[in-house]
């Protein structure tokens, strides 16, 4: 993941979030280790009492309060992966955010108005810049030159959460070497972020902690699930969808029914 000179005292940090996010990965799968639970306390995402919550439910922690900051820019498109596990696409409206907003991947799939000098952008949150500090952004390369002159490098901005344009139903993508065993599944094309996954266990749902790599893995696996398995999935403002999946197979992409308001 190598940044535009705006940034350059990042590239080893971000090559050493490369390496420590493969070999997580890696090792929960080879080794069985548990996963790295995503911390909470972003700044971002639980403002309460702010001016509106995006979705509408009730006890939501979902603010779209706006927010003073600045923005530098990276090269996403040349990225190997990003710390959300999510494909390099040709959509690059997207940013990286710093610790306290990216919150062990709570916020990954979140998608930010961001307004600059030259104009307002809406992109979505993909991966960490761990060397930001808070309030500070990393867009791509792409998205900071249509807020502003790439020669700044670095800009005064504003910026605020709002539910992604998305249409259709969420995806879950299954991870290399899941099982009945060890299972761990990643929520994808969520207009809100998504703060909680279950699965209906014996009749009881049970939760998945979140990984920081931004999946939600049960190291005992799900088990045998003949007909399939159900998700209870809780947003990040209080909704709560459910959906299901066919039972575990790596490193496939499912395409549900449910999607949040």
């Amino acid at each position: 993941m190598l940044r535009s000179s705006s940034h350059a005292l990042a590239v080893t940090q971000r090559l050493l979030l490369a390496i420590v996010v493969t070999c997580s990965a890696t090792c929960s799968v080879a080794c069985g280790d548990d996963p790295a639970p995503a911390s909470g306390g972003s700044t971002l995402l639980a403002t309460p009492g702010t001016n509106r919550e995006v979705g509408g439910g009730s006890g939501s922690t979902f603010s779209a309060a706006v927010q003073q900051g600045k923005a530098t820019y990276y090269d996403y498109s040349s990225a190997g992966q990003v710390a959300c596990s999510f494909d390099i696409t040709s959509d690059t409206d997207v940013t990286a955010l710093p610790d306290a907003d990216f919150a062990g991947s709570a916020a990954c799939g979140a998608c930010l108005d961001v307004s600059g000098p030259n104009g307002k952008i809406t992109v979505r949150v993909v991966d960490l810049c761990p060397d930001c500090e808070p309030g500070h952004i990393d867009l791509s390369a792409q998205a900071f030159a249509k807020i502003a002159d790439p020669k700044l490098g670095r800009v005064p901005i504003t910026y605020r959460a709002v539910a992604c344009n998305i249409t259709g139903p969420m995806a879950y993508r299954v991870k290399e070497g899941s099982s009945k065993y060890w299972t761990a599944i990643q929520v994808r094309n969520h207009r809100i972020p998504v703060a909680k996954v279950e699965y209906s266990k014996n009749g009881t749902f049970t939760e998945m902690p979140r990984a920081t790599y931004d999946y939600f893995v049960d190291t005992m696996g799900v088990g045998d699930q003949p007909n399939g398995i159900a998700l209870r999935i809780t947003g990040a403002d209080g909704q709560v969808v459910t959906d299901s999946i066919p039972g575990p197979q790596a490193g496939k992409v499912f395409t549900g029914a449910a999607q949040f308001k």
